[in-house]
């Protein structure tokens, strides 16, 4: 029994684990950094359950239990309940139209006394399970388009109900799943496609509609001329052509004045415009006036004011930060959300590039090892969740770090392990150990 114990605990990736509760502590430190009240008993506060890092260190303990819990669970377990707890996780969504508690401007939260739980976070593990359950069945032939689609389905389903329940961050957090489609199989194209459309998505921001439908069309017709001219016996050729220009100006000139009219808020897109440098278009603000009513249509004074305080909370770390409960920033609260959401620049103003360096190292090096455990897995469904799990890790940094120095609009992305929030970190916790627990059986086929 003894040997058995020792060659499960071998099979176990220690470093995944060191690595984990190597950016939880940098997490509880960075909390503690910037809502630690000078004069109160640095001990008492820990253990009170009053403060947020006193808080976050007891979402760490339950997060620990159930991670000691997973590993000691059978792997098989996994995907025999992924599709049971994916319909648990669209129950959940479903449960927060009805039982929602409106909290900062999110209607995805719902509160049990003074706890808050936000199902579309949670729900992240569930999709995980379940993408890795179907893109492992035996008889899946993942080149025909049903099958593509049915697994984008899987995915989009819960990001289409974050956007009803305005969690548009969330929503665009299941995107990163199509990384892992691609990985087994999906049509480089459709990357490509999605790639495209974010291009001209960011080129309706920049250019005025009318110029964008322009050269929009003169594109088409240069695309079109070369197309015939290498097959001139073939008119039909530049009929794809002609269908992906018709799709792009539907696109331009209804899509996207649709989306920042009816799908977002107003302050969603003054972000966002902010982010570009531009101001919001009248005919934008014009629209959430009528939708809202005249509270909406006001425009505040400085719609980039988080990330103006957040770069000059990084800009004044310096090389090798200020130290810890010295910042002025983030200390006096010049920086709002510097706890969850901007938490990064805390660590920049404390810890300066040296610190910020060292952040991004560890997550290279957390990626890197999923990636290695991935590429290891005997199970497909293995490899799967392992892919899936770094591209919700991938994703989450990424925004999360762009947002925080002003290279993308701020929507609301925690920085796994970080930041804080229980919900978030047992999200992320999980994430991890149901992985960990996976490659304990790496050797395994599991269906």
């Amino acid at each position: 029994m003894a040997r058995k114990e020792s060659s499960f605990s071998r099979s176990i990736d220690w470093s995944l684990v060191w690595i984990y509760l190597l950016l939880v502590g940098i997490g509880i430190m960075a909390i503690f950094g910037v809502t630690y009240k000078d004069g109160d008993p640095m001990v008492a506060t820990f253990f009170g359950f009053k403060t947020d890092y006193s808080k976050q260190l007891y979402y760490f303990f339950i997060a620990a239990v159930l991670g000691i819990f997973i590993l000691l669970t059978d792997s098989k377990f996994f995907p025999a309940t992924a599709n049971l707890f994916y319909a648990v996780g669209i129950v959940m969504l479903l449960l927060v139209f009805p039982f929602h508690s409106r909290v900062k401007g999110t209607e995805s939260i719902i509160r049990f006394g003074g706890f808050q739980f936000q199902p579309a976070d949670f729900c992240k593990v569930f999709v995980c399970l379940a993408l890795a359950k179907y893109l492992s069945l035996p008889d899946l032939d993942f080149s025909k388009t049903r099958s593509q689609l049915i697994a984008a389905a899987i995915t989009l389903f819960p990001a289409a109900m974050c956007l009803l329940q305005s969690e548009t961050g969330l929503a665009l957090v299941y995107f990163s799943f199509f990384l892992v489609m691609y990985r087994e199989g999906l049509p480089s194209t459709i990357l490509v496609i999605g790639f495209l459309v974010g291009v001209i998505v960011v080129c309706a921001l920049l250019m005025e509609t009318k110029v964008l439908l322009i050269v929009l069309s003169a594109l088409a017709i240069v695309i079109s001329f070369i197309v015939f001219q290498r097959n001139r016996r073939r008119i039909l050729s530049i009929v794809p052509v002609i269908f992906l220009w018709l799709l792009s100006m539907g696109f331009v000139g209804v899509g996207v004045p649709y989306f920042f009219k009816h799908m977002l808020k107003l302050y969603q897109v003054e972000r966002i415009f902010s982010t570009v440098g531009r101001e919001v278009p009248p005919e934008y603000i014009q629209a959430h006036r009528k939708e809202f009513g005249q509270a909406a249509a006001g425009k505040p004074k400085d719609t980039d004011y988080n990330v103006k305080q957040s770069k000059i909370a990084i800009g004044s770390g310096g090389v090798i930060g200020k130290g810890l409960l010295k910042g002025t920033q983030t200390r006096y609260d010049f920086v709002p959300e510097q706890r969850t959401d901007f938490i990064f620049c805390t660590i920049g103003e404390g810890f300066g590039f040296v610190g910020t360096t060292a952040v991004l190292l560890i997550y290279l090096l957390l990626l890197f090892r999923i990636i290695a455990m991935a590429e290891r897995q005997r199970s497909v469904f293995s490899r799967c969740y392992a892919y899936g799990v770094a591209a919700v890790f991938f994703f989450h940094i990424v925004i999360n770090i762009c947002m925080t120095i002003g290279l993308a609009p701020v929507i609301g992305i925690p920085l796994p392990f970080i930041s804080y929030g229980g919900t978030s970190l047992l999200t992320f916790s999980i994430l991890l150990f149901v992985l960990i627990r996976l490659d304990a059986d790496r050797q395994m086929v599991l269906r």
